[in-house]
């Protein structure tokens, strides 16, 4: 499990087309230390196996499925990325639960400015919509953030100077493609809820 705190803004270094899967080389200097084969990162909020660990490398396959419902299709060699290590048992819960599986994509519409915070637009998948409300959670591209505005098609976020200079979301551009994972509470509760509604 995660929390949307990025550690990091790492580099894909090289990729390697597999035919119907990729595999992916990462520089992390901080998510590397320690790493083994076997642990999870967290690469734009989609969680990832380390196959191999060299140096402060580490490489990842990403089978079709992923690369269908993420974004992780369109990285290539240079691109920037966020990176989180797992939770550890005794560590600050600073974000919320992000379990690092992607449920849908979504577009930077527009990145509104100001003085000490940007206001980014993200257009929204519908069937996703109705788990997104205001002042709740969402992850974009891994970073666990609280949603201001929350429309039918769309939801803003204020991004403080912290997480434009610390993680992909400075340098995502409009119609440049985000993960979105929204809180599995949420979804939880939908299943519950339908549930009851159905027993008999």
């Amino acid at each position: 499990m995660f929390t949307g705190i990025v550690e990091e803004l790492g580099e894909v270094t090289a990729v390697e087309n597999l035919g119907d899967s990729s595999r992916f080389r990462l520089r992390g200097p901080v998510v590397t230390q320690g790493a083994k084969h076997g642990d999870s990162i967290a690469v734009n909020g989609v969680c990832l196996t380390v196959v191999e660990h060299e140096g402060d490398e580490f490489t990842a396959d990403v089978m079709a499925e992923t690369l269908k419902r993420s974004s992780l299709g369109a990285l290539t060699t240079g691109s920037r990325v966020n990176l989180e290590r797992p939770m550890v048992a005794d560590g600050r819960f600073g974000g919320h639960i992000v379990q690092g599986h992607v449920d849908g994509t979504g577009a930077i519409v527009e990145r509104t400015p100001s003085d000490n915070w940007e206001i980014v637009k993200i257009s929204l998948p519908a069937e996703l919509a109705r788990y997104v409300v205001e002042k709740g959670s969402i992850t974009v591209d891994g970073v666990s953030l609280t949603v201001v505005e929350a429309g039918p098609d769309f939801f803003t976020i204020s991004l403080i100077p912290t997480t434009l200079a610390l993680t992909t979301l400075g340098i995502k551009q409009p119609g440049d493609t985000v993960n979105l994972e929204v809180d599995v509470i949420a979804k939880y509760v939908e299943r519950l809820v339908g549930d009851r509604g159905t027993a008999r």
